[in-house]
């Protein structure tokens, strides 16, 4: 047969109309538009259960979401672009709603002041210059600077007087806040190890086989 007798025509996705549910394929697509022209209702509807039970076999991650008939049923629509006349068990669902887009998050845009003890440390502080004074208000500072001087030890260096991380209060409060006279903070422990997130390898910790070994391994190394 020559050519010019029958051409052959090889489609592309780039020439054919994008999917608007593509975790379905083009078949079910194909599959919806011949559902769509069946004249009668009753076939068409009954039809429109056969074309669903295919969905859920294609997309069985569907069964994770609640709902997750109605989540079939509301994609039939979507695939058919809303034209679909059937007696569904659910709601046809609304175009408008379907496209709708999410309101955006609102973002705390505020400048750190200090990025080493995070964000939430003014929060924290603002909270504290509402207490009125007394022990348990005292017992508040303390217990921020403890968690202060290991943020600082984290990002920082290695030691940290007592006397900066007050000073850092009472400046990121504003002045709001001060520290009591004669207030101190519980000493640290000789093997104390504070590492940043994501970077604690189990050497140089106390806590786990990493510590253990990284004391053995000092313990070996001063030995001659």
């Amino acid at each position: 047969m020559e050519a010019s007798e029958q051409t052959i025509k090889l489609f592309y996705n780039t020439e054919v109309e994008k999917l608007k549910m593509p975790e379905y394929g083009r078949n079910v697509l194909q599959m919806v538009e011949q559902l769509k022209a069946i004249p009668d209702k009753a076939k068409r509807t009954q039809q429109a259960y056969a074309v669903v039970k295919v969905m859920e076999s294609l997309n069985p991650q569907v069964h994770q979401q609640e709902n997750y008939a109605q989540k079939l049923w509301d994609h039939l629509f979507i695939i058919a672009g809303y034209d679909l006349d059937v007696d569904a068990p659910f709601p046809k669902p609304l175009p408008e709603v379907v496209n709708s887009k999410p309101d955006p998050i609102p973002l705390n845009t505020k400048p750190i002041r200090a990025r080493h003890y995070g964000r939430n440390i003014e929060s924290i502080l603002n909270l504290i210059a509402s207490e009125p004074e007394g022990e348990a208000k005292t017992a508040m500072i303390r217990s921020l600077a403890i968690y202060m001087r290991q943020q600082y030890l984290i990002w920082n260096k290695d030691t940290v007087a007592d006397a900066t991380i007050f000073q850092d209060i009472e400046r990121l409060s504003g002045g709001r806040v001060t520290v009591p006279e004669g207030l101190e903070l519980s000493k640290l422990s000789a093997d104390a190890s504070f590492a940043r997130p994501g970077l604690n390898l189990g050497f140089g910790g106390n806590n786990g086989k990493g510590g253990k070994f990284n004391r053995n391994f000092r313990g070996k190394k001063g030995k001659k």
